[in-house]
């Protein structure tokens, strides 16, 4: 069953990618989010479980800001709030931007060519036939696909059916780019490669992007923020800038000296859950 929305967002697009439209009432003009006191907990009395408590954190248009912690922590209950899929139990979520949902798994409809994918979330916006195929194709070749329109997902590598997902999100006309481990299951190489074009896209377009991660080095390549969470409930413990000059490559000492840092922040978080 889909969860019903936040009375101020509307959803746009159900599915593997979600779209919601920016939110009614004020907001600061180059906020692209703001999260006051959000707490979120998850069922009622005993079973209740606080998945976050107290969470205060605000991004500016433009942001890359990654989101870290263990398993359990949160981070994927932090995008359902942002994307508008799930509310608050307690506090305010609030996006000035219109947002897309990228998971780990592309989750592509498998009956439909890549560019139909694509062209699905561009039909459900109302856009009319002859722009989507346009549309549909200049994504693609955004997303260098443009070969492989016609092809099913199954005819795919996993990298080739991330890009068409990011395609399809970014078909969604959003500015906030919320992303749930896209790249988690990849291998070495090709993570490296959608790290490169993530980064271009998010330069080109302007775009907002909270991107949720296991992967601390992963995080310190990316980032210009990145957000400590601690063990559940999920609390911010630390608010990192990162000022490393890009382009950047993950295996670089300066990568590799703030990952250092960021894990060390989450073994002492993790100890200290231990012996809670």
């Amino acid at each position: 069953m889909t969860p019903a929305p936040r009375p101020t967002v509307a959803p746009v697009v159900a599915g593997p990618a979600v779209a919601v439209r920016a939110p009614a009432g004020p907001e600061p003009s180059d906020a692209a989010f703001v999260l006051a006191g959000v707490t979120k907990v998850h069922g009622r009395g005993r079973d209740a479980v606080v998945a976050l408590e107290g969470i205060d954190l605000t991004a500016g248009r433009g942001a890359l800001v990654c989101v870290v912690g263990a398993s359990g922590c949160g981070k994927t209950t932090l995008l359902h709030l942002l994307a508008g899929l799930d509310h608050p139990t307690r506090g305010r979520v609030a996006t000035s931007s219109r947002a897309a949902l990228m998971f780990q798994e592309a989750a592509l409809f498998p009956w439909l060519t890549v560019a139909r994918n694509v062209e699905l979330a561009l039909r459900l916006r109302g856009v009319v036939r002859r722009e989507r195929r346009e549309r549909a194709r200049a994504l693609l070749r955004m997303v260098h696909l443009e070969g492989f329109a016609a092809k099913r997902p199954h005819e795919l590598s996993g990298g080739m059916r991330q890009r068409a997902a990011l395609a399809r999100a970014l078909a969604q006309d959003a500015d906030l780019l919320l992303m749930d481990e896209p790249f988690g299951a990849l291998d070495a190489m090709t993570r490296d490669l959608l790290h490169d074009e993530l980064e271009s896209l998010w330069r080109d377009r302007a775009l907002t992007v909270v991107f949720v991660t296991h992967n601390v080095r992963e995080a310190a390549r990316l980032a210009d923020r990145v957000v400590v969470l601690s063990s559940r409930p999920g609390r911010v413990v630390a608010d990192l800038p990162v000022t490393i000059e890009r382009p950047r490559r993950i295996e670089s000492p300066e990568v590799g000296e703030l990952a250092a840092e960021v894990t060390d922040l989450l073994r002492a978080e993790v100890r200290r859950h231990a012996h809670d």
